[in-house]
Protein backbone atom coordinates (compact mmCIF):
# COMPACT_ATOMS: atom_id res chain seq x y z
CA UNK A 1 0.00 0.00 0.00
CA UNK A 2 0.97 3.91 -0.67
CA UNK A 3 2.62 5.65 2.37
CA UNK A 4 -0.16 7.88 3.29
CA UNK A 5 0.92 11.14 5.55
CA UNK A 6 -1.23 14.05 6.03
CA UNK A 7 0.61 17.57 6.58
CA UNK A 8 -0.39 21.22 7.16
CA UNK A 9 -0.67 23.17 3.41
CA UNK A 10 2.75 23.38 2.50
CA UNK A 11 4.32 24.00 -1.11
CA UNK A 12 6.40 20.73 -1.34
CA UNK A 13 10.46 20.88 -2.12
CA UNK A 14 10.42 18.09 -4.04
CA UNK A 15 8.56 15.36 -6.06
CA UNK A 16 5.15 15.87 -7.66
CA UNK A 17 2.13 17.88 -6.55
CA UNK A 18 -1.58 17.59 -7.16
CA UNK A 19 -4.13 20.59 -7.20
CA UNK A 20 -7.62 19.86 -6.94
CA UNK A 21 -9.95 22.38 -8.55
CA UNK A 22 -13.36 23.17 -8.29
CA UNK A 23 -14.92 24.52 -11.60
CA UNK A 24 -14.87 28.48 -11.80
CA UNK A 25 -12.61 28.77 -8.78
CA UNK A 26 -10.26 31.62 -8.88
CA UNK A 27 -6.31 31.04 -8.07
CA UNK A 28 -6.10 30.73 -3.99
CA UNK A 29 -3.98 28.39 -1.37
CA UNK A 30 -1.02 26.86 -2.79
CA UNK A 31 -2.20 27.46 -6.14
CA UNK A 32 -1.66 30.96 -5.68
CA UNK A 33 1.77 31.06 -4.36
CA UNK A 34 2.84 28.40 -6.84
CA UNK A 35 1.66 30.50 -9.28
CA UNK A 36 3.28 33.74 -7.94
CA UNK A 37 6.53 31.23 -7.88
CA UNK A 38 6.00 31.29 -11.48
CA UNK A 39 5.10 34.48 -12.39
CA UNK A 40 1.88 33.79 -13.45
CA UNK A 41 2.70 30.50 -15.28
CA UNK A 42 0.81 27.68 -14.04
CA UNK A 43 -2.81 29.67 -14.63
CA UNK A 44 -1.01 30.64 -18.36
CA UNK A 45 -1.05 26.80 -18.61
CA UNK A 46 -3.72 26.28 -17.74
CA UNK A 47 -6.17 28.74 -19.76
CA UNK A 48 -4.47 27.59 -22.87
CA UNK A 49 -5.21 23.93 -21.82
CA UNK A 50 -8.56 25.14 -21.47
CA UNK A 51 -8.92 23.43 -17.96
CA UNK A 52 -11.77 25.00 -16.04
CA UNK A 53 -11.73 22.59 -13.44
CA UNK A 54 -14.99 20.32 -14.54
CA UNK A 55 -15.27 17.22 -13.28
CA UNK A 56 -12.78 14.64 -14.25
CA UNK A 57 -10.54 17.20 -16.08
CA UNK A 58 -6.74 17.09 -15.76
CA UNK A 59 -4.42 18.72 -16.79
CA UNK A 60 -0.39 18.18 -16.55
CA UNK A 61 2.40 20.64 -16.21
CA UNK A 62 6.15 19.60 -16.90
CA UNK A 63 8.84 21.16 -14.14
CA UNK A 64 7.23 24.00 -13.59
CA UNK A 65 10.03 25.02 -10.79
CA UNK A 66 13.27 23.59 -10.33
CA UNK A 67 12.13 21.54 -7.57
CA UNK A 68 8.52 20.64 -8.21
CA UNK A 69 8.99 17.60 -11.35
CA UNK A 70 5.11 18.08 -12.24
CA UNK A 71 2.36 19.86 -11.32
CA UNK A 72 -0.92 17.62 -11.87
CA UNK A 73 -4.64 19.68 -11.90
CA UNK A 74 -7.97 18.29 -11.32
CA UNK A 75 -10.92 19.11 -11.58
CA UNK A 76 -13.94 18.66 -8.45
CA UNK A 77 -16.78 19.56 -10.81
CA UNK A 78 -19.16 22.69 -8.79
CA UNK A 79 -19.11 22.46 -5.39
CA UNK A 80 -21.99 22.24 -4.58
CA UNK A 81 -22.24 18.55 -6.49
CA UNK A 82 -19.38 17.57 -4.88
CA UNK A 83 -19.52 14.22 -3.40
CA UNK A 84 -16.91 11.79 -1.69
CA UNK A 85 -17.04 9.77 -4.85
CA UNK A 86 -15.67 12.66 -6.62
CA UNK A 87 -13.30 12.96 -4.43
CA UNK A 88 -12.32 9.50 -4.05
CA UNK A 89 -11.95 9.40 -7.62
CA UNK A 90 -9.49 12.05 -8.25
CA UNK A 91 -7.10 10.87 -5.96
CA UNK A 92 -7.42 7.57 -8.62
CA UNK A 93 -6.72 10.17 -11.12
CA UNK A 94 -3.61 10.98 -9.13
CA UNK A 95 -2.31 7.91 -8.86
CA UNK A 96 -2.46 7.23 -12.66
CA UNK A 97 -1.00 9.97 -13.70
CA UNK A 98 2.07 10.54 -11.62
CA UNK A 99 2.52 6.89 -11.05
CA UNK A 100 6.54 7.75 -12.18
CA UNK A 101 7.22 10.20 -9.19
CA UNK A 102 8.28 8.43 -6.12
CA UNK A 103 6.47 11.41 -3.81
CA UNK A 104 3.32 13.44 -4.05
CA UNK A 105 2.03 15.90 -2.34
CA UNK A 106 -2.46 17.00 -3.02
CA UNK A 107 -3.53 20.44 -1.76
CA UNK A 108 -7.32 21.68 -2.73
CA UNK A 109 -9.14 24.72 -1.63
CA UNK A 110 -10.49 24.01 2.34
CA UNK A 111 -10.19 20.22 2.13
CA UNK A 112 -11.95 18.72 4.91
CA UNK A 113 -10.46 15.99 7.34
CA UNK A 114 -12.79 13.65 5.69
CA UNK A 115 -12.44 14.76 2.00
CA UNK A 116 -8.62 14.54 2.53
CA UNK A 117 -8.96 10.53 4.00
CA UNK A 118 -11.32 9.60 0.77
CA UNK A 119 -8.33 11.17 -1.65
CA UNK A 120 -5.59 9.03 0.27
CA UNK A 121 -8.64 5.91 -0.53
CA UNK A 122 -8.95 6.79 -3.89
CA UNK A 123 -5.32 7.01 -4.53
CA UNK A 124 -4.51 3.87 -2.52
CA UNK A 125 -6.75 1.48 -4.63
CA UNK A 126 -5.80 2.99 -7.83
CA UNK A 127 -2.24 2.18 -7.39
CA UNK A 128 -3.17 -1.61 -6.50
CA UNK A 129 -0.68 -3.70 -8.48
CA UNK A 130 -0.52 -7.74 -8.17
CA UNK A 131 3.20 -8.35 -8.82
CA UNK A 132 3.94 -11.30 -7.20
CA UNK A 133 5.29 -13.41 -10.35
CA UNK A 134 6.51 -10.77 -12.47
CA UNK A 135 10.64 -11.69 -12.64
CA UNK A 136 12.00 -9.99 -15.15
CA UNK A 137 10.13 -6.65 -15.29
CA UNK A 138 12.38 -3.69 -16.21
CA UNK A 139 12.79 -1.28 -13.38
CA UNK A 140 11.48 2.10 -15.49
CA UNK A 141 8.30 -0.15 -16.25
CA UNK A 142 7.51 -0.02 -12.46
CA UNK A 143 5.30 2.46 -11.01
CA UNK A 144 7.54 4.17 -8.20
CA UNK A 145 5.21 6.27 -6.63
CA UNK A 146 5.47 5.05 -3.17
CA UNK A 147 4.33 8.43 -0.71
CA UNK A 148 1.52 10.44 -0.77
CA UNK A 149 0.82 13.52 1.18
CA UNK A 150 -2.39 15.43 1.59
CA UNK A 151 -2.10 18.91 2.58
CA UNK A 152 -5.24 20.00 4.85
CA UNK A 153 -5.30 22.14 7.49
CA UNK A 154 -7.30 19.50 9.26
CA UNK A 155 -4.31 17.25 9.42
CA UNK A 156 -5.07 15.63 12.94
CA UNK A 157 -8.38 14.69 11.98
CA UNK A 158 -7.36 13.41 8.54
CA UNK A 159 -5.07 11.13 10.12
CA UNK A 160 -8.32 9.77 12.31
CA UNK A 161 -10.42 9.28 9.25
CA UNK A 162 -8.23 7.48 7.49
CA UNK A 163 -7.67 4.93 9.43
CA UNK A 164 -11.06 3.22 9.28
CA UNK A 165 -10.79 3.85 5.08
CA UNK A 166 -7.10 2.08 5.45
CA UNK A 167 -8.96 -0.68 6.45
CA UNK A 168 -11.01 -0.93 4.10
CA UNK A 169 -8.47 -0.81 1.68
CA UNK A 170 -6.38 -3.42 2.99
CA UNK A 171 -9.97 -5.76 2.65
CA UNK A 172 -9.87 -4.63 -0.99
CA UNK A 173 -6.09 -5.79 -1.37
CA UNK A 174 -6.92 -8.75 0.21
CA UNK A 175 -9.58 -9.79 -2.10
CA UNK A 176 -8.01 -8.58 -5.12
CA UNK A 177 -4.84 -10.97 -4.58
CA UNK A 178 -7.19 -14.02 -3.99
CA UNK A 179 -8.91 -13.34 -6.96
CA UNK A 180 -5.49 -12.54 -8.47
CA UNK A 181 -3.93 -15.81 -7.66
CA UNK A 182 -3.63 -18.90 -10.28
CA UNK A 183 -5.74 -21.87 -9.53
CA UNK A 184 -2.91 -24.19 -9.10
CA UNK A 185 -2.01 -21.70 -6.29
CA UNK A 186 -5.22 -21.36 -4.90
CA UNK A 187 -7.08 -24.34 -4.40
CA UNK A 188 -9.55 -24.70 -1.66
CA UNK A 189 -7.13 -25.74 0.74
CA UNK A 190 -4.82 -23.21 -0.11
CA UNK A 191 -7.32 -20.76 0.05
CA UNK A 192 -8.75 -21.69 3.73
CA UNK A 193 -5.31 -21.07 5.28
CA UNK A 194 -5.41 -17.99 4.18
CA UNK A 195 -8.71 -17.37 5.81
CA UNK A 196 -7.00 -18.93 9.01
CA UNK A 197 -4.50 -15.81 9.33
CA UNK A 198 -7.32 -13.18 9.71
CA UNK A 199 -7.39 -15.38 13.40
CA UNK A 200 -4.53 -12.64 13.73
CA UNK A 201 -6.88 -9.38 13.31
CA UNK A 202 -9.48 -11.25 16.21
CA UNK A 203 -11.71 -13.22 13.79
CA UNK A 204 -12.82 -16.85 14.85
CA UNK A 205 -12.07 -18.80 12.06
CA UNK A 206 -13.72 -22.30 11.88
CA UNK A 207 -12.16 -24.83 9.16
CA UNK A 208 -14.65 -27.80 7.28
CA UNK A 209 -13.06 -30.28 5.67
CA UNK A 210 -14.35 -33.00 3.71
CA UNK A 211 -15.07 -35.53 6.35
CA UNK A 212 -16.61 -33.11 8.55
CA UNK A 213 -19.22 -32.08 5.32
CA UNK A 214 -19.77 -35.79 4.65
CA UNK A 215 -21.01 -35.81 8.08
CA UNK A 216 -23.12 -32.66 7.73
CA UNK A 217 -24.69 -34.28 4.57
CA UNK A 218 -23.45 -31.31 2.61
CA UNK A 219 -24.36 -33.16 -0.67
CA UNK A 220 -24.81 -30.72 -3.07
CA UNK A 221 -21.56 -28.88 -2.77
CA UNK A 222 -19.44 -32.14 -2.25
CA UNK A 223 -21.05 -33.47 -5.68
CA UNK A 224 -19.71 -30.40 -7.48
CA UNK A 225 -16.16 -31.53 -5.96
CA UNK A 226 -16.09 -35.16 -6.16
CA UNK A 227 -14.35 -35.05 -9.43
CA UNK A 228 -11.19 -33.11 -8.27
CA UNK A 229 -8.07 -34.25 -6.57
CA UNK A 230 -8.52 -31.46 -4.63
CA UNK A 231 -10.65 -31.28 -1.34
CA UNK A 232 -13.31 -28.84 -0.40
CA UNK A 233 -13.21 -26.94 2.67
CA UNK A 234 -16.19 -24.46 4.23
CA UNK A 235 -14.37 -22.23 6.39
CA UNK A 236 -16.73 -19.62 8.90
CA UNK A 237 -15.28 -16.25 9.83
CA UNK A 238 -16.83 -14.82 12.87
CA UNK A 239 -16.37 -11.02 14.20
CA UNK A 240 -17.99 -10.24 17.37
CA UNK A 241 -17.71 -6.58 17.27
CA UNK A 242 -20.89 -5.81 19.33
CA UNK A 243 -20.32 -8.40 21.71
CA UNK A 244 -22.71 -10.67 21.07
CA UNK A 245 -21.67 -14.69 20.33
CA UNK A 246 -22.56 -14.89 16.92
CA UNK A 247 -24.92 -17.83 17.42
CA UNK A 248 -28.27 -16.15 16.97
CA UNK A 249 -29.52 -15.00 20.59
CA UNK A 250 -32.45 -12.21 19.94
CA UNK A 251 -30.40 -9.40 21.00
CA UNK A 252 -27.51 -9.63 18.70
CA UNK A 253 -28.29 -12.15 16.11
CA UNK A 254 -25.32 -11.64 13.71
CA UNK A 255 -25.68 -10.88 9.75
CA UNK A 256 -24.59 -13.11 7.81
CA UNK A 257 -22.66 -12.63 4.18
CA UNK A 258 -21.96 -16.30 2.38
CA UNK A 259 -19.71 -16.64 -0.83
CA UNK A 260 -19.23 -18.87 -3.84
CA UNK A 261 -15.00 -19.96 -3.57
CA UNK A 262 -15.26 -21.87 -6.96
CA UNK A 263 -11.44 -21.73 -6.90
CA UNK A 264 -11.63 -23.18 -10.75
CA UNK A 265 -14.38 -23.65 -12.98
CA UNK A 266 -13.97 -26.56 -15.88
CA UNK A 267 -17.43 -26.72 -16.04
CA UNK A 268 -17.45 -30.09 -15.00
CA UNK A 269 -18.23 -32.94 -17.68
CA UNK A 270 -20.85 -30.19 -19.03
CA UNK A 271 -16.89 -28.67 -19.99
CA UNK A 272 -16.63 -24.99 -20.87
CA UNK A 273 -14.99 -24.48 -24.46
CA UNK A 274 -11.47 -23.73 -23.93
CA UNK A 275 -10.81 -19.80 -25.33
CA UNK A 276 -11.28 -17.78 -22.25
CA UNK A 277 -11.28 -20.88 -19.73
CA UNK A 278 -8.39 -19.48 -18.22
CA UNK A 279 -10.90 -16.59 -16.85
CA UNK A 280 -12.26 -19.42 -14.51
CA UNK A 281 -9.73 -18.92 -11.69
CA UNK A 282 -11.46 -15.87 -10.53
CA UNK A 283 -14.96 -18.16 -9.86
CA UNK A 284 -14.27 -17.48 -6.45
CA UNK A 285 -14.61 -13.70 -6.51
CA UNK A 286 -17.67 -13.71 -4.26
CA UNK A 287 -15.62 -15.72 -1.53
CA UNK A 288 -12.85 -13.57 -1.87
CA UNK A 289 -15.24 -10.31 -1.32
CA UNK A 290 -16.73 -12.14 1.83
CA UNK A 291 -12.80 -12.89 2.85
CA UNK A 292 -11.88 -9.21 2.52
CA UNK A 293 -15.12 -7.54 4.00
CA UNK A 294 -14.64 -9.50 7.26
CA UNK A 295 -10.74 -8.89 7.36
CA UNK A 296 -12.38 -4.82 6.97
CA UNK A 297 -14.60 -5.53 9.70
CA UNK A 298 -11.67 -6.44 11.84
CA UNK A 299 -9.53 -4.35 10.62
CA UNK A 300 -11.36 -0.75 11.80
CA UNK A 301 -13.04 -2.65 14.40
CA UNK A 302 -16.84 -2.80 13.43
CA UNK A 303 -19.09 -2.48 16.06
CA UNK A 304 -21.21 -5.88 14.70
CA UNK A 305 -20.98 -9.17 15.07
CA UNK A 306 -20.75 -10.66 11.74
CA UNK A 307 -20.12 -14.21 10.36
CA UNK A 308 -18.75 -14.88 6.94
CA UNK A 309 -18.81 -18.42 5.41
CA UNK A 310 -17.54 -19.21 2.32
CA UNK A 311 -18.01 -22.58 0.14
CA UNK A 312 -14.29 -24.05 -1.62
CA UNK A 313 -14.68 -26.37 -4.30
CA UNK A 314 -12.79 -27.14 -7.82
CA UNK A 315 -15.16 -28.24 -10.61
CA UNK A 316 -13.21 -30.55 -12.53
CA UNK A 317 -14.08 -33.24 -14.85
CA UNK A 318 -12.86 -36.71 -14.03
CA UNK A 319 -14.04 -40.58 -13.30
CA UNK A 320 -15.03 -39.71 -10.57
CA UNK A 321 -17.01 -36.37 -11.30
CA UNK A 322 -20.45 -35.16 -11.34
CA UNK A 323 -22.63 -36.09 -14.12
CA UNK A 324 -25.47 -34.63 -16.00
CA UNK A 325 -28.34 -36.53 -14.56
CA UNK A 326 -27.23 -37.36 -10.94
CA UNK A 327 -29.48 -36.53 -8.13
CA UNK A 328 -27.71 -34.87 -5.01
CA UNK A 329 -29.32 -34.34 -1.86
CA UNK A 330 -28.66 -31.25 -0.02
CA UNK A 331 -28.16 -30.26 3.65
CA UNK A 332 -31.42 -29.21 3.57
CA UNK A 333 -32.69 -32.47 2.98
CA UNK A 334 -34.30 -31.44 -0.75
CA UNK A 335 -33.27 -33.31 -3.84
CA UNK A 336 -31.73 -31.80 -6.60
CA UNK A 337 -31.09 -33.43 -10.44
CA UNK A 338 -28.16 -32.09 -11.51
CA UNK A 339 -28.69 -31.31 -15.40
CA UNK A 340 -25.87 -29.25 -16.44
CA UNK A 341 -22.57 -29.55 -13.95
CA UNK A 342 -21.29 -26.04 -14.96
CA UNK A 343 -24.32 -24.89 -12.77
CA UNK A 344 -22.33 -25.39 -9.89
CA UNK A 345 -22.32 -22.55 -8.13
CA UNK A 346 -25.81 -22.62 -7.28
CA UNK A 347 -25.37 -25.72 -5.14
CA UNK A 348 -22.77 -24.85 -3.17
CA UNK A 349 -24.24 -21.63 -1.80
CA UNK A 350 -27.58 -23.80 -1.39
CA UNK A 351 -25.50 -25.88 1.34
CA UNK A 352 -23.68 -22.58 2.75
CA UNK A 353 -26.58 -20.56 3.08
CA UNK A 354 -28.91 -22.98 4.53
CA UNK A 355 -26.18 -23.82 6.79
CA UNK A 356 -25.58 -20.26 7.72
CA UNK A 357 -29.33 -19.99 8.74
CA UNK A 358 -29.60 -22.97 10.40
CA UNK A 359 -26.34 -22.76 13.14
CA UNK A 360 -26.26 -18.59 13.29
CA UNK A 361 -30.25 -17.53 13.16
CA UNK A 362 -28.85 -14.35 11.36
CA UNK A 363 -30.98 -11.10 11.13
CA UNK A 364 -30.74 -10.97 6.97
CA UNK A 365 -28.11 -12.84 4.71
CA UNK A 366 -26.60 -11.44 1.26
CA UNK A 367 -24.67 -13.94 -0.91
CA UNK A 368 -21.92 -13.23 -3.38
CA UNK A 369 -21.38 -15.51 -6.63
CA UNK A 370 -19.93 -15.40 -10.12
CA UNK A 371 -23.13 -17.42 -10.82
CA UNK A 372 -24.27 -16.71 -14.75
CA UNK A 373 -23.40 -14.85 -17.78
CA UNK A 374 -26.93 -14.13 -18.10
CA UNK A 375 -26.35 -11.57 -15.52
CA UNK A 376 -23.46 -10.12 -17.66
CA UNK A 377 -25.90 -10.14 -20.98
CA UNK A 378 -28.74 -8.21 -18.89
CA UNK A 379 -26.59 -5.65 -17.30
CA UNK A 380 -23.40 -5.67 -18.83
CA UNK A 381 -20.44 -4.43 -16.67
CA UNK A 382 -21.56 -1.75 -14.89
CA UNK A 383 -24.26 -2.96 -12.40
CA UNK A 384 -24.12 -6.38 -10.19
CA UNK A 385 -27.45 -7.78 -10.33
CA UNK A 386 -29.62 -8.06 -7.55
CA UNK A 387 -31.87 -10.49 -6.03
CA UNK A 388 -33.94 -9.87 -2.31
CA UNK A 389 -36.85 -10.84 -0.86
CA UNK A 390 -36.76 -8.02 1.36
CA UNK A 391 -37.45 -4.40 0.15
CA UNK A 392 -35.61 -2.91 2.77
CA UNK A 393 -32.74 -4.78 2.33
CA UNK A 394 -32.27 -3.89 -1.25
CA UNK A 395 -32.96 -0.18 -0.96
CA UNK A 396 -30.11 0.00 1.53
CA UNK A 397 -27.94 -2.33 -1.46
CA UNK A 398 -29.14 0.27 -3.24
CA UNK A 399 -27.92 3.40 -1.84
CA UNK A 400 -24.75 1.91 -0.74
CA UNK A 401 -23.73 0.65 -4.57
CA UNK A 402 -24.42 4.50 -5.31
CA UNK A 403 -22.43 5.91 -2.39
CA UNK A 404 -19.44 3.26 -3.02
CA UNK A 405 -19.59 3.09 -6.93
CA UNK A 406 -20.45 -0.52 -6.61
CA UNK A 407 -23.65 -0.61 -7.85
CA UNK A 408 -26.34 -3.27 -7.83
CA UNK A 409 -29.44 -3.18 -9.95
CA UNK A 410 -32.75 -5.01 -8.63
CA UNK A 411 -33.85 -8.04 -10.93
CA UNK A 412 -37.17 -9.49 -10.44
CA UNK A 413 -38.18 -13.04 -8.24
CA UNK A 414 -41.61 -14.72 -9.12
CA UNK A 415 -42.97 -17.43 -8.76
CA UNK A 416 -43.70 -18.29 -12.37
CA UNK A 417 -39.62 -19.19 -12.84
CA UNK A 418 -40.03 -22.03 -10.82
CA UNK A 419 -41.92 -23.76 -13.16
CA UNK A 420 -38.63 -23.72 -14.77
CA UNK A 421 -36.60 -25.78 -12.29
CA UNK A 422 -39.48 -28.46 -12.33
CA UNK A 423 -37.75 -32.16 -12.09
CA UNK A 424 -39.44 -35.34 -13.11
CA UNK A 425 -37.52 -37.25 -10.60
CA UNK A 426 -36.61 -34.63 -8.08
CA UNK A 427 -37.52 -31.77 -5.82
CA UNK A 428 -36.04 -29.34 -8.71
CA UNK A 429 -33.21 -29.06 -11.33
CA UNK A 430 -30.07 -27.10 -10.91
CA UNK A 431 -31.16 -24.99 -14.00
CA UNK A 432 -33.48 -24.04 -15.69
CA UNK A 433 -32.94 -23.32 -19.41
CA UNK A 434 -31.24 -20.04 -21.28
CA UNK A 435 -34.38 -17.80 -20.86
CA UNK A 436 -34.10 -15.74 -17.84
CA UNK A 437 -30.84 -17.37 -16.49
CA UNK A 438 -30.08 -15.18 -13.96
CA UNK A 439 -33.25 -15.21 -12.75
CA UNK A 440 -34.31 -18.92 -12.33
CA UNK A 441 -30.69 -19.21 -11.01
CA UNK A 442 -31.68 -16.77 -7.88
CA UNK A 443 -34.76 -18.60 -7.67
CA UNK A 444 -32.95 -21.65 -7.22
CA UNK A 445 -31.05 -20.30 -4.22
CA UNK A 446 -34.02 -18.94 -2.92
CA UNK A 447 -35.38 -22.29 -2.26
CA UNK A 448 -32.48 -22.62 0.06
CA UNK A 449 -33.52 -19.37 2.20
CA UNK A 450 -36.02 -20.40 4.92
CA UNK A 451 -38.15 -17.20 5.49
CA UNK A 452 -34.89 -14.76 6.19
CA UNK A 453 -34.17 -11.47 4.77
CA UNK A 454 -31.69 -12.28 1.81
CA UNK A 455 -30.14 -10.78 -0.89
CA UNK A 456 -28.32 -12.58 -3.76
CA UNK A 457 -25.58 -10.59 -5.58
CA UNK A 458 -24.85 -12.39 -9.01
CA UNK A 459 -21.50 -10.26 -9.31
CA UNK A 460 -20.47 -12.14 -12.94
CA UNK A 461 -19.88 -9.18 -14.86
CA UNK A 462 -18.30 -7.12 -11.91
CA UNK A 463 -15.77 -9.29 -10.29
CA UNK A 464 -13.06 -8.98 -13.00
CA UNK A 465 -11.94 -5.67 -15.23
CA UNK A 466 -10.41 -5.35 -18.60
CA UNK A 467 -9.79 -1.77 -18.19
CA UNK A 468 -8.71 0.53 -15.46
CA UNK A 469 -11.39 2.49 -13.71
CA UNK A 470 -10.83 5.53 -11.32
CA UNK A 471 -10.42 4.17 -8.22
CA UNK A 472 -9.79 0.69 -9.59
CA UNK A 473 -6.68 -0.79 -12.28
CA UNK A 474 -7.59 -3.75 -14.23
CA UNK A 475 -8.17 -6.99 -13.37
CA UNK A 476 -9.48 -7.89 -10.01
CA UNK A 477 -12.22 -5.53 -8.50
CA UNK A 478 -12.99 -6.94 -5.12
CA UNK A 479 -16.42 -5.87 -5.96
CA UNK A 480 -18.20 -5.84 -2.88
CA UNK A 481 -16.18 -5.31 -0.16
CA UNK A 482 -16.89 -1.86 0.10
CA UNK A 483 -20.13 -2.21 -0.86
CA UNK A 484 -21.58 -4.37 2.12
CA UNK A 485 -18.96 -2.59 4.37
CA UNK A 486 -20.98 0.59 3.93
CA UNK A 487 -23.82 -1.55 4.54
CA UNK A 488 -22.88 -2.05 8.00
CA UNK A 489 -21.31 1.29 8.62
CA UNK A 490 -24.29 2.93 7.83
CA UNK A 491 -27.46 0.49 8.94
CA UNK A 492 -26.06 -2.49 11.44
CA UNK A 493 -23.23 -1.22 13.85
CA UNK A 494 -24.22 0.07 17.50
CA UNK A 495 -23.68 3.17 18.71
Amino acid sequence: MLDIAFAKPALPKSGALALLIHEGEKPSGLWEQLDAATAGAISRALEVAEFKGAKGKTCTILSPTPTIARVLAIGLGKPAELTGRIVEEAGGAIAASLSREPAVAVAGAALSAQQAAEVALGATLRAYRFDRYRTKEKPEDKPKLAKLTVLTAENTKAKTAWEPLAATARGVFLSRDLVSEPPNVLNPAEMAERCRKLTELGLKVDIFGLKDLTKLGFGAMLGVSQGSANEPRMVVMQWNGAGGNGRGKSKDKPVAFIGKGVTFDTGGISIKPAGGMEDMKWDMAGAGTVIGLMATLAGRKAKVDAIGLVGLVENMPSGTAQRPGDVVTSYSGQTIEVINTDAEGRLVLADVIWYAQQKYDPKFMVDLATLTGAIIIGLGHEYAGMFSNDDALAQKLSAAGQATGERVWRMPLDEAYDKQLKSEIADMKNVGGRPGGSITAAQFIQRFVNGKPWAHLDIAGMAWSTKDAPAVPKGATAFGVRLLDRLVADHYETP
